[in-house]
């Protein structure tokens, strides 16, 4: 694991966690200018999915406990926030639920909280990955039904999935399967308490309200007082269509700014 810094080490600080197989620098490149005029940025690049090193995924238990000693060793324990961006939110969740480290935000992007059991993850993740893993290993899906689903969302819903896409990385050669299994299905396993509450830690969520409203009900079952942060979008579509607009409303829940933000009326 890896962790990228940018801007002032006086500034407070904020860790970016990427989602799922991406790398960090097309999850965040974009909008790390925005933030580092004001923050110290920290962005984490998983095991496994950075070119620069030779290791693999291990679980999100053992990569929680490097991203804590991390802090813990350099920053004395304490971050101003973490936002996660999808599965990056339960590396927020985690941090915040384990109380080794202390932040006093927590954010989640669009996370969409799925938890299964060990026999269901592992279906799922042997059913999904050898479809997903060409997309990383090679920038582009393998079958050609996948592909021609891509073009018809591409025409539907326009630059949104070309930014998702974007997102992974392109072609990823040095990661592997096997980085990618471990990461989807440890994700899936690996629980979290429910109504979670750790005093001085804010919890706010970016809740895409185009990704359904079941996801509304897991956020008010894992958090007990989640700030939610209603948008109606596409998942992560704030964060890589509208990287001015992302950068304003972190900033304001930091800053603890502008009251309308934590009144869940954010529209686009």
């Amino acid at each position: 694991m890896k962790i990228y810094s940018f801007g002032s080490d006086t500034a407070p600080t904020i860790v970016l966690l990427p989602g799922t197989c991406c790398h960090w620098k097309s999850n965040f490149g974009h909008v790390i200018p925005l933030l580092k005029q004001n923050y110290h940025v920290l962005c984490v690049s998983y095991d496994g999915f950075d070119e620069t090193e030779a290791t693999e995924f291990p679980t999100m238990l053992e990569e929680t406990e490097k991203i804590e000693a991390y802090i813990q060793e350099n920053y004395g324990g304490y971050i101003r926030a973490a936002y996660g961006c999808s599965l990056g939110g339960s590396f927020v969740s985690l941090l915040a639920a384990r109380k080794n480290i202390h932040m006093d935000f927590g954010i989640l992007g669009s996370s969409d909280m799925d938890q299964a059991s060990p026999f269901l993850a592992k279906i799922q993740t042997n059913l999904l990955l050898p479809l997903l893993y060409p997309l990383i290993r090679d920038g582009q899906f393998k079958l050609a039904f996948l592909k021609k689903r891509l073009e018809k969302r591409q025409q539907e819903m326009g630059a949104y999935v070309s930014a998702l896409m974007e997102m992974f990385g392109g072609a990823r050669p040095y990661v592997t399967m096997q980085s990618c299994k471990k990461q989807f299905y440890s994700d899936l396993v690996t629980t979290l308490p429910e109504k979670l509450n750790v005093p001085g830690t804010e919890i706010h969520i970016f809740y895409a309200r185009k990704m359904g409203e079941k996801y509304r009900k897991r956020y008010l079952k894992y958090f007990a007082h989640p700030i939610i942060h209603e948008l109606n979008l596409q998942h992560e579509e704030l964060l890589i269509c509208f990287p001015e607009q992302w950068s304003a409303l972190v900033q304001s829940i930091l800053n603890e700014e502008n009251v309308f933000l934590k009144t869940n009326s954010f529209q686009l």
